[in-house]
């Protein structure tokens, strides 16, 4: 005879306990999966946009031909918005770096730091001083070239020399040589 009480079999309530614990885990798996796309769908537009755009890859680097720069000229180009000098340094320039004692300089770097290896007459420097980011002097024809016969800052009268090293006045570090590379004999690559 069957049971018509209302209390169920031990055999009853252990099988709905274990479809219970089953129903749960269900419920638990997916309120996390919900979760974690819904997480997932809220950070790709946040991380997505701190990439750069199209403009700021276009301006990440420069090519430049250095075959028309003869022997103590200079050209002004632009590489991520700020001024770039490439400077063909002369014989005697060379030889005025080279003499200079790394003790007499602010911040001491020779002419080989701060030039390519077989490319030592080619001086690749970012055009901004680095007191206050001014656009030094030195790079067009007939401009101020300060004491050194390098460039001049106008704004605040730094000096650099011909390697573009900081010679006089209130700039604390000489001016920057970015990442450059020379893809041949005569084009070089900036950024």
């Amino acid at each position: 005879m069957a049971e018509t009480s209302g209390t169920a079999s031990p055999e009853t309530l252990a099988a709905s306990e274990e479809d219970g614990v089953r129903r749960r885990d269900f419920i638990n798996i997916a309120a996390v999966s919900a979760a974690g796309v819904g997480g997932a769908a809220t950070l790709y537009p946040l991380i997505s946009q701190m990439s750069p755009s199209a403009d700021v890859l276009a301006e990440s680097s420069t090519e430049l031909d250095t075959a028309a720069i003869e022997a103590g000229q200079a050209i002004k180009a632009i590489f991520r918005k700020q001024p770039l000098f490439v400077r063909r340094l002369t014989e005697a320039e060379l030889a005025e770096a080279a003499a200079t004692s790394l003790d007499e300089l602010r911040d001491p770097e020779s002419l080989a730091d701060r030039t390519k290896e077989g490319h030592a007459d080619m001086l690749v420097t970012m055009g901004v001083c680095t007191h206050l980011g001014c656009v030094p002097l030195g790079a067009a024809e007939g401009e101020n070239k300060g004491e050194y016969g390098g460039y001049f800052c106008p704004c605040h009268g730094s000096h650099y020399d011909t390697a573009g090293r900081i010679r006089k006045g209130p700039a604390p570090t000489n001016l920057v040589v970015p990442e450059y590379e020379f893809t041949s004999d005569t084009v070089i690559r900036v950024g």
